[in-house]
């Protein structure tokens, strides 16, 4: 995209065109990603740990990111969707273990969609 100064509005044709570029697969997967990221910081799991972590905030991202996994598995096919579902898989599991209490299997963030995860 390109920069916009300061005083100046945004040129919303050129954002148009920059996203129209982008193939639909990058989108989702970007978006994914993104989610993963900001749950592991919820989590607690990055350098700054505990400085961060909201198990709130991380069960939504978590559940948020296997809602659009489950929608979108069959649109960006298994090369993309298999390290995408490992990392939810991994998010889930660090969320069971963060959690004072655990919720039922099945109840997890996400185990609407994935079914339930065990360690």
């Amino acid at each position: 995209m390109s920069e916009t100064p300061h005083n100046e509005s945004p040129d919303f044709d050129d954002m148009t065109r920059d996203i129209a570029e982008v193939p639909a697969v990058e989108v989702i997967v970007t978006v994914a990603v993104n989610l993963m990221s900001a749950a592991a910081v919820k989590l607690g799991l990055t350098e700054d740990g505990e400085k961060h972590k909201d198990l709130d905030e991380a069960r939504k991202l978590v559940h948020a990111l296997a809602g659009l996994l489950d929608a979108g598995a069959t649109e960006i096919s298994s090369f993309h969707a298999a390290p995408l579902r490992d990392g939810l898989k991994s998010l889930q599991l660090a969320f069971r273990e963060a959690s004072i209490v655990p919720d039922e299997p099945g109840q997890g963030p996400g185990e609407k969609y994935t079914g339930p995860v065990y360690g």
